[in-house]
């Protein structure tokens, strides 16, 4: 089948232009094409501009062993509302993600489930390394440095040398100092006050723990992103590594800081905890001078009576992936960025961090992932209207500007305005680690 999509604004590699784009099966055909081609079917896209599907580099979709949170097939339909057409899911499930077996059964999940394209991350532990070194069909390696479940922890320097030194796919971790947050908690035992989640797991935490990680990766010359980057000083850690090392920033951390536990409590309790108003400052800078290359949303959801419960039973994480792309539109109403900027963050930049074929731009020969937004229209968040299994959102109650409004996956359309097409289901994300990574082909 043969589709045009016409009369978009399309944020193309080199600019946002008034062209036509054609899809033919799952790839994208042709951009600009001469008008007697003849299609099978027309949209109309006037007043709308048309974007690369969202590449999530890093989500928690619960399935298996959680799905009271969330799963697969709710997720993926919140990333499909949301403009997200791939993500890439942590191993922290139970159980957790640490052997090829493991892995092969999520794929298998997803392949039956997922609405929208997929991959699944390896975790690490003190004694995978075998499973590490063979591990396939995954983006990379999940290291947890801090914050783990389950027998994910890894911060003894040996087990951390080995990892780096023996193994040949990109790394990716989450940077919080366990020493230091132990030691942190015991000096605040007692506290019910949600506001000492960031004196606990405060800067020193993640700047001690970020700084160890990139001395490793330069060490071995082995590819590392930096997860969920909290801090303005870590940033500095992140200038000038020729593309070796790449990190991302989270909605959460550019949008909420220390100041919003009052307003929203344990709604806003993450690892990394919020920072200062600087930092988050801080860290729209580092996005805008390239010293973080990508946007994600580490959705990580809980129900909203688990959040709820006292401090600090109360569990970390929150939704965000059928609001980030909103979020960030927003954004750019509001100045603080350009539209290409968000597109180069959220869609193009993580596909080429992690190697994935095909993804995060249109072009001729890129797979049919779109996404197309009304920057005209304002819409409320409200928690009712979340498709993520767990049914609220940190930002319920706050006007948008710019709002996805169909997405196809492939050249499928699997969202339209409110409805969904659940017949297609996604496909697994194709990874080429022998391309050289985010850095050599940055063109």
């Amino acid at each position: 089948m043969r589709q045009l999509i016409k009369n978009a604004h399309v944020v193309l590699p080199g600019g946002i232009e008034p062209v036509s784009v054609v899809i033919e099966g799952p790839r994208i055909a042709d951009v600009d094409p001469a008008p007697q081609l003849r299609v099978d079917a027309v949209v109309d896209a006037a007043g709308l501009y048309l974007l690369p599907g969202v590449v999530d580099d890093q989500v928690h979709f619960r399935e298996p062993g959680l799905t009271h949170k969330e799963d697969l097939a709710t997720a993926s339909r919140a990333c499909a509302k949301g403009g997200v057409t791939t993500f890439l899911e942590m191993p922290n499930t139970i159980p957790a993600t640490t052997t090829q077996a493991r892995l092969e059964e999520k794929l298998a999940l997803a392949a039956s489930k997922s609405l929208v394209n997929y991959g699944f991350y390896i975790g690490a532990t003190a004694e995978n390394l075998a499973e590490l070194r063979q591990a396939h069909r995954t983006p990379g390696i999940k290291i947890f440095m801090g914050s783990s479940t389950g027998d994910l922890l890894v911060d003894e320097q040996e087990a951390l040398e080995r990892i780096f030194a023996e193994t040949t796919l990109p790394i990716t971790a989450h940077c919080e100092d366990e020493t230091t947050v132990r030691a942190n908690m015991a000096r605040l035992a007692g506290t019910h006050d949600v506001a000492d989640h960031s004196r606990i797991r405060d800067h020193q935490a993640a700047l001690i723990a970020t700084r160890r990680a990139i001395e490793l990766a330069n060490h071995h010359r082995h590819r590392f992103h930096v997860l969920h980057v909290s801090t303005g000083a870590e940033t500095e850690l992140l200038a000038d590594h020729r593309g070796l090392i790449t990190g991302e920033a989270c909605p959460h951390h550019l949008l909420f800081s220390v100041d919003d536990y009052a307003r929203l409590g344990t709604l806003v309790q993450m690892n990394p905890s919020l920072k200062t108003r600087e930092d988050s400052e801080q860290l729209w800078r580092a996005l805008a001078d390239g010293r973080l290359q990508v946007i994600a949303t580490d959705h990580a959801p809980h129900t909203l009576e688990e959040k709820q419960r006292p401090y600090p039973a109360s569990p970390s994480g929150l939704p965000a992936v059928e609001n980030s792309l909103a979020l960030m539109l927003n954004e750019f109403h509001r100045g603080r960025c350009t539209l290409e900027q968000v597109v180069h963050w959220m869609c193009d930049a993580p596909a080429r961090v992690w190697d994935i074929v095909g993804k995060g731009r249109i072009a001729v020969g890129y797979d049919a992932d779109l996404v197309l937004v009304d920057l005209k229209r304002t819409h409320e968040v409200r928690n009712e209207e979340q498709i993520t299994k767990c049914g609220w959102s940190p930002w319920h109650g706050e006007r948008l500007t710019g709002w996805p409004i169909r997405t196809w996956v492939l050249g499928h359309e699997v969202y339209n305005d409110g409805h969904f097409n659940t017949d297609h289901p996604g496909q697994e994300a194709r990874f080429d680690h022998a391309r050289g990574g985010y850095w050599a082909t940055n063109d």
